[in-house]
């Protein structure tokens, strides 16, 4: 909005002094009026302030310093005050052509500061007066554009009722500055970006605040001697599992342009020497304002390069198979304007975008939509977040917690001298606006004889759709792992580390109403003779040895494990639970464990190393009196021979 207000102020003024004379005859007022135009054009608007008042001083019925005096006070955003000189403008020379002008730019300032019926009211009646032309049409334009979003904005005044948005604690809030709030899955972790001080060149930081025991926010501290330096830290993402931190840093690090996205990992309470993302993410132009998927593989982010479709766009780069950040790609119309869109937030859900655009339908300035991405990989049409997240002002970032019952954001107000500040806000999401319910499951991925915490690959596969929904470490020092699981899914996740057994666990997440997260703790087993492994996504249609199709991510997995370890002959078991008869039991057990040794014999594993084996009902599991015994003791196993 700064840019267009500067703009409009430009243009303004030489609407003004293109006019044959000043309506003064006061010497004195145009010496004080021409001395406004000398501070303002230096960007000394305070000296431009007081010489325009001296100025009305001299000749109380000075149109012109009035309007400047309009147009100055709106740049600081002091719409009180412009709106008192741009009237009282009008009040001294009732001649159209002349208040025109003021129409204009009143209608503009009563829409900045929410009077949305008098800011349509004004800007009609400059649209039915004025006639169109070539030099009038950006603000022709811009009056048509007002006045949709003033009848938007007051349509949807009522929604903010629905809200109950409160600031979080002076604890949180202590600096001059705080936006850009973002948490971690378990919303355990706040990290946001801290300015102290009014002016954009001030220092900027990345900070962390956690829960106590009590769920109240602790007093923030720097994130890392690493991250934090002399320069600007700011406006970060955090993966899931709060390990993986991409933040901007601007102007003096090994950058490629004015501002680049850097990255940073946790191993253990450590973050690593921040690295660039490199030349197929970064350009030379500006690249800020960064979102991580929950499994920090796809970052979404700004840019004002060439190629987009409009000043400020928003980008997306995956990570390949090798580990590496592919070439940064356009999300294309279906997201970006030919105006600005900013401050992308990918939900845990990895299926809802939100972000700020000035290019859709609001309330003023920038506004946060968001926009759902179906199993195709198509955007729908943006929706507008509505208030009281969206107001008058501008709004740049928001932040909605994985259950999707709460959004963060930061909110800036003005002092009476213009100074800027600002305060993170939390609010309760109503229910139509919130996002698809996802969860998380953690753990700690240990060695089963010694206890060890194990640094391991962890995948999560979508059974209904066989896709790879997440893959990601545990943590090398702790072994700890976090994983999102969204609602309406069935999901099988796989714990794999070299010279050990690879483990498989099934959620079923399509009916589950539960916000409590799922702990799994992972015990893997070294690979030697007589360990066991329970395929637990290895599926048969009811009372029969036939697979399902769910069943080929699982078994693929086992063929891989095969041709890792050329030397490992394995036995497939199969079990039963205690339902029907033993001779029927063990029948059905053996023909399933023989269907699963020929699929893995069919996919290039040698006879020799594969055999089989029914056990029927006789090693359960668990009790077979209970449904969740049954299903536990229905089983496929390897064991290493």
């Amino acid at each position: 909005m700064r840019c267009l207000f500067i703009l409009l102020f430009a243009f303004s003024l030489t609407l003004l002094n293109a006019q044959p004379a000043l309506h003064t005859k006061s010497k004195k007022a145009i010496e004080l009026y021409n001395a406004a135009d000398n501070f303002r054009v230096r960007g000394q608007y305070k000296q431009a302030i007081d010489m325009l008042e001296q100025a009305i001083g001299k000749d109380k019925n000075f149109i012109e310093a009035y309007f400047r005096l309009g147009q100055t006070y709106k740049s600081f955003k002091q719409y009180a005050k412009s709106i008192e000189y741009f009237e009282g403008g009008m009040a001294i020379e009732k001649d159209e052509r002349i208040n025109r002008p003021f129409w204009y730019e009143l209608g503009e300032v009563y829409f900045l500061s929410g009077s949305y019926e008098r800011a349509a009211n004004l800007l009609n009646q400059y649209i039915q007066a004025e006639v169109p032309s070539f030099q009038n049409k950006a603000r022709f334009d811009n009056a048509k554009k007002i006045i949709a979003n003033a009848e938007y904005a007051s349509k949807n005044q009522q929604i903010a009722k629905q809200f109950n948005q409160q600031p979080l604690s002076d604890t949180v809030n202590c600096f001059t500055m705080q936006y850009f709030p973002v948490l971690t899955a378990d919303q355990q972790t706040l990290i946001y970006t801290r300015r102290e001080g009014n002016n954009n060149t001030d220092d900027e930081d990345i900070v962390v605040s956690k829960r106590d025991g009590r769920g109240r926010w602790l007093a923030p501290v720097s994130i890392s001697k690493n991250i934090n330096t002399s320069l600007n830290e700011g406006t970060s993402a955090i993966s899931a599992d709060g390990r993986k931190l991409i933040f901007t840093s601007c102007v003096g690090r090994d950058g490629w342009g004015s501002c680049d996205l850097y990255e940073s990992n946790k191993i253990g309470e450590q973050w690593s020497e921040p690295k660039n993302l490199g030349a197929l993410v970064n350009s030379s132009d500006w690249e800020s304002q960064p979102s991580l998927s929950a499994d920090g593989r796809t970052i979404y982010f700004v840019s004002d390069r060439r190629g987009g479709v409009g000043r400020r766009d928003i980008w997306i780069s995956t990570i390949d198979a090798k580990g590496n950040w592919t070439r940064a790609r356009n999300l294309g119309k279906e997201i970006n304007t030919i105006n600005d869109e900013i401050s992308p937030f990918i939900h845990v859900n990895n299926s809802t975008l939100y972000f700020a655009t000035n290019g859709l339908t609001g309330f003023g300035g920038y506004d946060i939509h968001y926009s759902v991405r179906d199993n195709n990989g198509k955007w729908s049409t943006p929706v507008n977040m509505g208030a009281p997240i969206n107001n008058h002002e501008d709004q740049f970032s928001l932040f909605v917690t994985a259950d999707g019952e709460k959004a963060f954001y930061s909110h800036e107000t003005l002092g009476e001298n213009g100074q800027s500040f600002s305060k993170l806000y939390e609010v309760v999401v109503p229910e139509p606006q919130r996002p698809r319910k996802t969860n998380f499951v953690r753990g700690v991925v240990t060695d089963k004889e010694t206890g060890k915490p194990l640094q391991a690959f962890v995948e999560l596969i979508n059974i209904d759709r066989d896709t790879l929904e997440a893959i990601t470490k545990s943590d090398s020092i702790s072994g700890t792992y976090l994983m999102v699981l969204a609602k309406g899914a069935r999901y099988a996740l796989y714990i794999n580390k070299r010279d050990y057994l690879f483990k498989s666990l099934s959620f079923d997440f399509s009916e589950d109403q539960s916000n409590e997260p799922m702990t799994i703790n992972i015990e893997l087993e070294k690979i030697r003779s007589g360990s066991v492994t329970v395929l637990n996504n290895i599926f048969f249609e009811f009372d029969s040895y036939e697979l399902t199709p769910n069943s080929l991510p699982e078994l693929d997995k086992v063929v891989r494990f095969l041709l890792n370890d050329t030397k490992a002959s394995i036995e497939i078991g199969g079990h039963t639970d205690a339902t029907g008869s033993n001779t029927y039991n063990q029948q059905l057990s053996e023909k399933r464990a023989n269907t699963v040794a020929t699929y893995l014999i069919k996919k290039g594993i040698p006879q020799k190393r594969v055999f089989f084996k029914g056990y029927g009902s006789s090693k359960p599991l668990a009790s077979n009196t209970t449904e969740m015994g049954q299903k536990m003791n229905r089983r496929i196993e390897f064991r290493i021979l």
